[in-house]
């Protein structure tokens, strides 16, 4: 599909592609070249109409730790002006967008922490099934950044619910695989020996969907969820992330 890809493992089988993230050292941190891959591979599904399910995971002790707070500090550095910052919210934000309206049923297989940015690549996935061991958080306010990575707010609001979001976002609270499930952040919260299960349980009646069948409900489901929103707001997330981080300074993200 796409060769030399340092930073992602993609595997197919029939019709169920595999993408696994592939940095554990980081914790899976997502930084400019992760995203570069992620959108290369959610790019080539278009010439693959054969593909009716994406399932994302990650390497290692962890899904995602975030996004790369040490590459963020360093393009800071590197720019003052934070114009290689904000290029990379905008990749950031793409990356979700492809996960979202993707032709192929997206699932999210989940693990250990599940942090900021990872939680915002599980949520743009149409379902998600989690360890009962997981770990998530948001904890954007406690680094000096708003919650404006990938579009996720309004992504979170239409899934979770303005109060409970706002809770999570203002106290920075971590909480378990129960609680997201309780939630709706996860579909299915078992042990994560049970999560392979779990996820061919629904690949096997999705690959015999009509193709245009489900292509059809994905596009319904996105245009009713963002029917209550006059603009999209989210194009504004790669330059509040950039303010905000350039007041701050690089040495505070260090």
């Amino acid at each position: 599909m796409i060769d030399n890809l340092k930073t992602l493992v993609v595997t197919t089988q029939g019709p169920v592609l595999t993408v696994r993230l592939n940095s554990p050292d980081t914790g899976n941190a997502l930084g400019e070249p992760m995203l570069d891959e992620l959108l290369a591979v959610l790019g080539a599904l278009h010439d693959r109409p054969e593909i009716r399910v994406l399932v994302l995971s990650g390497e290692g002790a962890d899904f995602c730790l975030g996004g790369d707070r040490r590459e963020f500090a360093e393009s800071l550095a590197a720019d003052g002006s934070g114009a290689s910052l904000r290029a990379m919210g905008n990749k950031a934000r793409r990356v979700c967008e492809a996960l979202a309206t993707t032709s192929a049923v997206t699932i999210a297989r989940l693990h250990g922490g599940v942090i900021g940015a990872g939680i915002a690549l599980a949520v743009f996935c149409d379902l998600r099934a989690g360890a009962d061991d997981c770990r998530f958080r948001l904890p954007e306010l406690a680094l000096g950044m708003p919650p404006a990575w990938g579009g996720v707010l309004p992504r979170l609001l239409n899934e979770v619910g303005a109060a409970r979001i706002r809770e999570l976002i203002l106290t920075g609270e971590s909480f378990g695989a129960a609680k997201a499930a309780e939630l709706a952040l996860l579909h299915k919260a078992v042990p994560e020996a049970e999560l392979d299960e779990v996820i061919a349980r629904w690949t096997r009646p999705l690959v015999r969907r009509s193709p245009a069948a489900l292509r059809s409900a994905k596009v319904m489901m996105n245009a009713y969820a963002g029917a209550n929103r006059l603009a999209d707001a989210t194009l504004f997330d790669p330059e509040m992330l950039t303010s905000v981080l350039a007041a701050a300074g690089a040495e505070r993200l260090g």
